[in-house]
């Protein structure tokens, strides 16, 4: 990988949707995980966002980890200023603890519901209000990966918080069901009110690989709805659809993913060089405190 095919990315620019996964001996996996990653390393990640010129990060607790956040927060420590983290915690976690990823670079957290199979927009907005009520104090956002059908059925929930809130991947929201889903422009009147949004992991809405262009669309709409919240992360290391993973002990492979593509397609979306620049470094240091 040698950088992206009309120049490098601007200075600052931030991935703001990563994992590290690994060693197992070192960190051990959820006992009730949905499914076991293939170990991705933070050298090995470093080798990526290198060849393309990404400069800041954000680590995202995945799920197999649970609330058990030491692999995330031991990478988060090693890269320091550059980095930030986004956790997930649960009622029982204690103010000592939030206060200690505070001081390590955490900002927010995130509720995983997807990955779980819930639907149910009651019982993740008890859940939303509970966890948004305990980082309030610090200034920490919530990061909720939901269906798209979900998020809209929760917007009354969401526009009541009274933190920040993140939307995973683009919502979830199916490039083949175009722009004028019902679902989808209730998302985006959540994010023309302050949401934010991440044009994550285009992979996962997409039937157009290996550079997703009927994502090109989705992508446009959330930032024509508000560019000032919208972000970009690459989902790296591109785990493999885990939802309702059949043998959770079975090793689940990475997506073989072209991060150049991809952020070309970006380029392509955000259309200018102000709005990459935007997208890429303007808006993650706002959200994150870089």
């Amino acid at each position: 990988m040698t950088g992206l095919a009309n120049g490098r990315l601007p200075a600052g620019s931030t991935d703001c949707h990563m994992h590290v996964f690994g060693p197992g001996d070192r960190y051990p996996l959820l006992a009730s995980r949905r499914y076991r990653p293939q170990e991705a390393s933070l050298a090995d990640y470093a080798a990526m966002a290198g060849g393309v010129g990404l400069e800041r990060i954000v680590f995202v607790q995945p799920s197999p980890y649970g609330t058990d956040n030491s692999c995330m927060l031991d990478a988060l420590r090693e890269v320091g200023p550059r980095g930030r983290g986004v956790a997930v915690i649960d009622a029982a976690t204690p103010e000592a603890e939030l206060d200690r990823m505070h001081d390590a670079g955490v900002r927010g957290i995130r509720i995983n519901a997807e990955t779980y199979g819930l639907h149910d927009p009651e019982a993740i907005g008890a859940v939303l209000r509970v966890l948004a009520g305990r980082v309030r104090r610090l200034g920490w956002h919530v990061q909720l990966f939901a269906a798209l059908e979900t998020l809209a059925a929760l917007a009354p929930v969401i526009a009541a918080l009274e933190v920040p809130v993140v939307i995973d991947h683009m919502g979830l929201a199916r490039a083949g069901n175009g722009t004028g889903h019902v679902a989808f422009e209730a998302l985006l009147r959540l994010v023309e009110n302050g949401v934010w949004i991440k044009l994550s992991a285009p992979y996962r809405i997409s039937d157009a690989g290996p550079d997703f262009t009927d994502a090109g669309p989705i992508a446009a709409a959330l930032i024509a709805a508000n560019a000032e919240r919208v972000v970009w992360g690459s989902d790296w290391p591109h785990t493999g659809k885990h939802t309702g993973a059949s043998d959770p002990d079975a090793v689940l492979p990475h997506r073989s993913i072209d991060d150049v593509l991809v952020l070309e397609r970006l380029r392509d979306w955000a259309g200018t060089p102000a709005q990459l620049d935007r997208i890429l470094v303007h808006n993650p240091a706002r959200l994150y405190g870089f």
